[in-house]
């Protein structure tokens, strides 16, 4: 973190990749690419269910410890069954009705 404060250092960080190798987690460049999105998105919702502490340090030790859980939960498991996203929550596709009446062709003259 040198002489940047713990929000101003990880401003800068953007991929999955970023933050792992900012928070110093061994991880499988397999897993991340085929997940990264999901592990952000877990991580974003583990941190926001967290009492977040006030000084640094104990942010970082925070942050690092909740990037491992949202990591190792796509070690072991798969984003399908994960389900982080909206869309695994939806269980039958939106069906609507529009009646023939409804229906009208417009031509161009």
């Amino acid at each position: 973190m040198d002489d940047l404060s713990f929000d101003d250092a990880i401003e800068d960080l953007s991929s999955a990749e970023d933050f792992l190798n900012f928070f110093e987690i061994s991880y499988d460049p397999a897993v991340v690419h085929v997940n990264r999105l999901h592990i952000l998105q877990r991580f974003h919702d583990y941190l926001a269910k967290s009492a977040m502490p006030t000084d640094g340090q104990s942010k970082h030790a925070l942050y690092a410890q909740l990037l491992l859980r949202a990591y190792q939960d796509f070690v072991s498991s798969d984003a399908l069954t994960e389900k982080v996203f909206k869309v695994f929550h939806m269980h039958e596709p939106q069906v609507k009705f529009v009646p023939l009446t409804e229906i009208s062709v417009n031509r161009k003259a």
